[in-house]
């Protein structure tokens, strides 16, 4: 089902044209087990779109699909245009792709600096004007620069996950969960600090249980259930319909 609007926003209109990320049709299995079935998404440059579902849905395996953790057997999986369905993850990597793990997987014996620099390694170091762009967008990371990252708050790792991501120069940056295990407070500091990385012009796919706060900074979203799309159109219309809602969204 898609919900249509004659309207959207100006920046979809115009990123339409230029896809960062498309699945097309794309069907995974882990054995015989049928995971993703018929899936189709896209993400364009300049948007922020959320994956949305339950548990079992399939959006850990769509972002497996999409690193190449995990292959379809059909269907093609294409970064800036390009068919990497059958590439590897470091190479899809390479092309631009980004990611912030879920529960953030920070390397807790090692300072701020130390994480965000590790976040660079990819394009062969850091430089000058990679920090600042995170200490930009995160001050207090340069306050907290020296500090062991396992010491930080939720938020603040929170900040070191994104801003290691960040380093990388991404053309889309994939988050994992965000608010998963994270007191509502923090969910919201954490969606806030999305929503800052997306207006410094970097297009996210969001893959999120938490509907609400994810359609709330959305361009456009996408539902999942038992592997395959049953809901897709832009955010406020999937937020706004009632019976939507009730029947996917948890409400």
């Amino acid at each position: 089902m898609t919900i249509e609007t004659p309207e959207l926003s100006s920046r979809s209109e115009l990123s339409s044209r230029v896809p960062l990320l498309e699945l097309d049709a794309v069907d995974t299995y882990y054995g015989q087990i049928h995971i993703l079935q018929g899936l189709s998404l896209r993400v364009a440059a300049g948007e922020l779109v959320c994956l949305l579902g339950g548990n079992a849905s399939g959006k850990s395996t769509t972002l497996k699909t999409i690193l190449g953790i995990v292959r379809p057997r059909r269907g093609a999986v294409r970064i800036g245009g390009e068919d990497v369905t059958r590439r590897p993850t470091s190479y899809r990597i390479a092309r631009g792709l980004a990611i912030v793990p879920e529960n953030r997987r920070l390397f807790a014996p090692m300072t701020v600096l130390e994480n965000l620099e590790i976040g660079a390694y990819v394009r062969g170091g850091a430089a000058k004007e990679d920090f600042e762009r995170v200490y930009e967008l995160f001050p207090r990371l340069h306050e907290r620069r020296s500090q062991l990252a396992g010491t930080l708050s939720g938020g603040e790792q929170q900040m070191v996950a994104m801003g290691r991501a960040l380093m990388s120069r991404p053309k889309l940056l994939l988050m994992d969960e965000p608010s998963m295990g994270l007191a509502p407070i923090l969910v919201e500091q954490n969606f806030e600090i999305i929503r800052q990385v997306h207006e410094s012009g970097v297009a996210i796919l969001v893959v999120e249980q938490n509907a609400n706060v994810s359609l709330s900074i959305a361009d456009r979203g996408y539902v999942l259930s038992t592997g395959r799309l049953v809901l897709e159109g832009p955010a406020h219309d999937l937020s706004a319909n009632d019976d939507l809602r009730k029947a996917y969204l948890g409400r």
